[in-house]
């Protein structure tokens, strides 16, 4: 087994990256366009184009006469099924590139654990009827665990192109309050994403023709669960959107080092863009387009906040912040570029 050292943090600044990394990076970006592509079959309900059958389309390997929805479904089987291949000639590449302990292997299995639960959620999806029409409360929490089993995958790939490009171990211990402020913003994000995904399938069981029908849609007393889980969703976004902010600033402040505040200009922009495209997204009465954008936002908002974490993270904690946490935690939120 032939062993490579890890980047430094060096060459990653000046972007050299290695093959294995610049792969990584790939495979990142081609799972954002499977997984906007699975929403699109879900926006469509396209999810029965293949019958109750799986890995086989309709019981056949390829479709002989395939429909719209036969098609758009089966090229979501066929591009889930490239990821697959995909992050396997990945976790191989980092067991053979990196030597045994390598924070890259752990990334890269966890990597490829949660694709093969996301393969297994969308199997039962198929498998026990959970797409087209059906309003179930069982969909409604398999679309959960599937937005929830998505982010963590995105999240283990993302973790694994940046520590392959540079990015250093995290360090846990002794973080002071910036550990327990970025594990709420990452569990905030992720409840933020799994109500958008239940409020994304309201909005295709049950649309409205115009924004006065959906309100009422909302509030009624007799609404279908589905529809009265989805005036929660902007609520929980607005919430969660303005404390990410906060912590992004508050996070630029306590580590004032190169890289981390450019990281937390794109949170706090990804955020701002994506709590817009909520709002016209609700005035436009959800159109397919606009949810794909909506995703992929979330996605970009997911990524760049794993991205802080873990850069802020792979720090020592500065004496100062340890030894005061509340007091200079305050400094820093009132007067971020304060020296104090």
């Amino acid at each position: 087994m032939s062993t490579t050292s890890q980047p430094t943090a060096s060459n990653f600044n000046r972007m050299n990256l290695s093959r294995f990394a610049k792969f990584a990076w790939f495979v990142l970006v081609y799972n954002l366009g499977v997984i906007v592509w699975g929403a699109y079959v879900r926006a469509t309900g396209s999810g029965a184009g293949c019958g109750q059958h799986w890995p086989l389309c309709n019981g056949e390997v390829i479709p002989q006469s395939p429909d719209t929805a036969r098609v758009i479904e089966f090229s979501h089987r066929v591009s889930s099924g490239l990821t697959l291949l995909l992050v396997i000639a990945l976790a191989v590449w980092a067991w053979r590139a990196y030597s045994k302990g390598s924070i890259v292997r752990w990334g890269a299995g966890l990597t490829l654990f949660f694709t093969i639960t996301e393969a297994l959620v969308g199997a039962g999806l198929v498998l026990f009827r959970l797409v087209g029409e059906n309003t179930s409360i069982e969909r409604a929490l398999s679309a959960a665990i599937h937005l929830a089993n998505t982010f963590l995958l995105v999240g283990a790939l993302t973790l694994t192109a940046w520590w392959a490009s540079g990015g250093k171990p995290l360090r846990l211990r002794n973080q002071g309050p910036a550990l327990l402020m970025i594990g709420l913003g990452l569990v905030g994000v992720l409840l933020v994403g799994i109500s958008g995904a239940v409020t994304a399938l309201g909005d295709t069981l049950y649309p409205s023709s115009s924004l006065a029908q959906g309100l009422q849609q909302d509030v009624a007393p007799t609404a279908e669960l589905l529809i009265r889980l989805r005036v929660i969703h902007p609520f929980i976004a607005v919430a969660v959107g303005l404390y990410v902010i906060l912590l992004a600033r508050v996070l630029s402040a306590l580590r004032p080092t190169p890289g981390i505040k450019p990281l937390g200009a794109l949170v706090t922009l990804l955020v701002v863009v994506q709590l817009m495209a909520g709002v016209i997204n609700v005035y436009l009465l959800a159109p397919v387009w606009l949810q794909l954008v909506h995703l992929l936002l979330a996605d970009l908002v997911w990524i760049a906040l794993v991205l802080l974490a873990a850069s802020v993270l792979a720090q020592p904690a500065p004496q100062a912040t340890t030894s005061e946490p509340l007091k200079r935690l305050w400094q820093h939120i009132v007067s971020p570029d304060s020296n104090a």
